[in-house]
């Protein structure tokens, strides 16, 4: 069974890097779990920083990330959110609902608000979705890259787009690690 993994609101949020993260658990790589308050901050943020984004169009990718991966909604976490403590008392819900899914990792850009001593007693670790993503090509090259050839085929803008295309988006969204990985594939 693949580890379980809480993917933060600011992973969500670049489009290649949402389709990438979701495509690899939809592929068995990894289970991934958000919430409906992950998702709220996730939109909240694109809709004020994307204006030129169709609310509407937003509003349908948030339903078809809900449908896409199988019991992906993770409920019954806020009795935990008041127990804990982070730098940032905002994202106590995140840890929560990784304490309630038995999450091994939260896939998140800010580890300094999820320190490991906070996170080590709930047996949960911070990772960099650089690492993440990393990890998921040594763990099976041969499925992350047909993830990318799919996102790739899906693409509009570009007409014709290639992996290639998906690996320089993933760069342009700061994945080094990973972009390096994925081009020793290409």
């Amino acid at each position: 069974m693949p580890f379980v993994a809480v993917y933060d609101a600011n992973v969500l949020y670049p489009s290649t890097l949402r389709d990438v993260l979701i495509r690899v658990a939809q592929a068995g790589l990894v289970q991934a779990k958000w919430t409906d308050q992950i998702l709220d901050e996730t939109f909240r943020n694109l809709k004020a920083n994307r204006p030129e984004l169709n609310p509407d169009h937003l509003d349908r990718t948030r339903s078809l990330m809900v449908g896409s991966i199988r019991d992906v909604l993770v409920k019954g976490y806020e009795p935990l959110i008041d127990m804990l403590e982070l730098p940032d008392p905002d994202d106590r819900h995140v840890l929560a609902a990784a304490i309630k899914a038995r999450a091994q990792v939260i896939v998140t850009s800010n580890l300094k608000d999820f320190p490991a001593d906070r996170l080590t007693p709930w047996d949960v670790e911070a990772v960099h979705p650089d690492v993440f993503l990393e990890a998921q090509v040594d763990l099976s090259s041969q499925v992350v890259y047909a993830t990318l050839q799919q996102i790739a085929d899906s693409w509009r803008t570009p007409p014709n787009a290639v992996v290639a295309d998906v690996i320089t988006s993933l760069e342009r969204e700061g994945l080094v690690a990973a972009v390096a990985a994925l081009r020793a594939l290409t």
